[in-house]
């Protein structure tokens, strides 16, 4: 037995969607995956999100055409995972009204010929129909869908590149130093490697150039080597825009579009060697991790980098946005792609029990725009006079993160970096099955069992991501017992496996003190406690007498019997906690309860508030 292993860069090389129709999610997070694919991806309108490229008539710089290319991201791979014919038929159909509304220059999208390529979202919006079509071709292998991918790219080519037709270059269209448009190298680097044709990497070498070298452009790459935090990255080159609006042209804090540009950057990369690219990526995301996430795993206010880590305690406007969450974690499921480093993965867990499920509405019909760490959760915006959004557009997108990496085999060796009740299979190089079924709760619970439904093939390595957060972990194969497990990497089994093997894992779950200024947050695991207004323990608002310290490991949290079936997850907790300690009944410690951040608010009405930050009473020398 082996107790860890570096395991080499060619095992994480991306998966194909289609890897994700061989793990089914079981229990609670199947029963919310399967809602969502029900009542969000199967039931899109696609007449409605398709209609404004017959229109063709935008004035004011919107974005509708986002929205379908984002919708196909989720919807090719669920219908991978769910085989609904119904959902096959949508796409079907959406790729047919798509393609007719193709121009013989090659473009397609909703803005008239004389706002093309310049000011707005046209080239973001172009972005997007690309992955759309793309995510087709990689499905279906359909060549009409392919060669319509080719013909806008060209388009955006004869307008965009060298000798274009606008005069411009990519960077210098849209808005935000030219983030949003220069996410299009993630499509153009995707057309080059299905194609192999010159042109698409050429024009990838313009975009990189231009995200790279302008004094006044995004400045992805030498802002980034040199340690300027993502919060930080205005006005060098240019002058920051000081309104502090949503659109700004000149401003970099952005923090969706901004990460969309790394990916493209992670996938040039890759074809071309650019290791300082790689290294700027990396840089920024540590960065993230320390100046921007906070203990839901979200980040930004107003979608915008405000080093919110060391402000979450602080009601800020728009905390959160879906967008944002989703896109944090395609970026470290692509890190940890790029580099094998499990601490992309911690992240991505964090993320997608709190923030990214917590903006999930509980029948999965959409997703919040904003979460805030404290307060109510509510519907989302209204976008470009359409009755959708950007961020319930891209939600769906979040779980095929969690899906993808939860299970693979990779080089013959499986791998589970995830555990939730699943049954997951895959396919060694010799073409013969791996299966394996988790039993969980979660992180509801500290447990987890694997039983092996694989026979005969000989000694097969088994890795289990230890996450960082569990200081000491127990795994018994058969009920043999290995205790030297370490956290933050992976314990290996090679094991000759047998059907009926089991593995089990216990997790070391205390729950966690994190104190910020005068103020105290609980987790708990991967999970972020609340209290929540349901449980009609008292106020909300009320400080906590003691002075925990920060990183102090709780005594006195339970897990309980939910109330409800709307919380997943309860704890009671007794704490010195009230205003009244000169009286001896009140200066008793306190029962109060708490649940996962993903239900806290999940009624999704006014009435039902909750906290995840409490104040801490000071003596008057402080």
């Amino acid at each position: 037995m082996k107790k860890t292993l570096t395991l080499s860069l060619s095992l994480f090389l991306l998966p194909s969607f289609a890897d994700i129709g061989d793990v089914k999610l079981k229990g609670y997070l199947g029963e919310r995956l399967d809602a969502m694919i029900k009542n969000h991806v199967i039931s899109r309108d696609v007449d409605y999100i398709t209609a404004p490229f017959f229109e063709k008539t935008e004035r004011q710089w919107r974005w509708q055409t986002e929205f379908w290319g984002k919708w196909m991201h989720s919807a090719v791979p669920y219908i991978a995972y769910t085989g609904s014919e119904k959902l096959k038929s949508s796409v079907d159909y959406s790729i047919d009204r798509i393609l007719s509304t193709q121009e013989p220059s090659g473009y397609i999208g909703n803005y008239p010929d004389e706002l093309r390529c310049s000011e707005g979202w046209d080239v973001w919006g172009m972005k997007y129909t690309m992955l759309g079509l793309i995510h087709y071709y990689d499905a279906y292998k359909n060549e009409k869908t392919l060669n319509a991918c080719k013909a806008l790219c060209d388009y955006v080519i004869s307008q965009l590149g060298p000798d274009g037709k606008r005069r411009r270059e990519v960077w210098q269209t849209g808005n935000w130093s030219g983030y949003a448009s220069s996410s299009i190298l993630e499509p153009v680097m995707w057309l080059y490697n299905r194609t192999n044709e010159k042109r698409y990497l050429d024009f990838a070498h313009l975009i990189v150039k231009g995200m790279t070298e302008p004094k006044a452009g995004p400045r992805l790459l030498d802002l980034a080597l040199k340690g300027i935090s993502v919060a930080d990255r205005n006005g060098h080159g240019n002058v920051a825009d000081k309104h502090g609006g949503y659109v700004s042209k000149h401003n970099r804090w952005k923090a969706y579009e901004m990460m969309s540009c790394y990916q493209g950057l992670l996938e040039y990369a890759k074809v071309t060697g650019r290791k300082d690219l790689v290294q700027a990526a990396i840089k920024t995301g540590e960065d993230i991790i320390r100046e921007e996430v906070n203990l839901a795993g979200g980040c930004a206010s107003s979608e915008a980098w405000f080093h919110g880590a060391k402000k979450q305690h602080i009601p800020y406007t728009r905390l959160q946005e879906t967008c944002v969450t989703t896109t944090w974690m395609r970026f470290c499921e692509a890190l940890y792609n790029e580099t094998g480093d499990l601490k992309w993965l911690d992240q991505l867990e964090r993320t997608f029990y709190n923030a990214y499920l917590g903006a999930l509405r509980s029948d999965g019909g959409e997703f919040e725009a904003y979460t805030p760490l404290s307060g109510t959760r509510w519907h989302g915006m209204h976008h470009c006079f359409m009755h959708t959004d950007c961020c319930t557009s891209n939600g769906p997108r979040g779980y095929l993160c969690y899906l993808k990496e939860l299970f693979k085999i990779k080089d013959d060796v499986a791998i589970f970096n995830f555990y939730s009740s699943a049954l997951a299979k895959g396919k060694l190089s010799n073409k013969k099955e791996v299966s394996f079924e988790m039993y969980s709760l979660y992180p509801r619970k500290n447990y987890a069992r694997i039983v092996s439904h694989t026979q005969g093939l000989g000694v097969i390595p088994l890795y289990l991501r230890i996450p960082q957060w569990s200081a000491k972990t127990m795994i018994k194969l058969n009920g043999k017992v290995f205790s030297d497990v370490k956290a933050g990497e992976y314990f290996v089994l090679s094991h000759e496996w047998k059907y009926g093997d089991i593995v089990e894992i216990y997790f070391d779950m205390p729950v966690v003190a994190h104190r910020l200024d005068r103020y105290v947050a609980f987790t708990r695991g991967p999970i972020l406690l609340a209290r929540d207004s349901r449980f009609a323990d008292g106020d909300l608002t009320e400080p906590f007498r003691r002075r925990i310290v920060n990183g102090e490991k709780m005594d006195g949290f339970t897990s309980v019997c939910t109330p409800s079936d709307s919380i997943w997850m309860a704890f009671s907790a007794t704490l010195d906690i009230g205003s009244h300690s000169e009286n001896p009944e009140g200066a008793l410690p306190s029962t109060v309860f708490f649940c996962d951040f993903a239900s806290a608010g999940n009624t999704w009405t006014r009435n039902n508030y909750y906290r995840t930050w409490f104040p801490i009473e000071l003596m008057p020398n402080e």
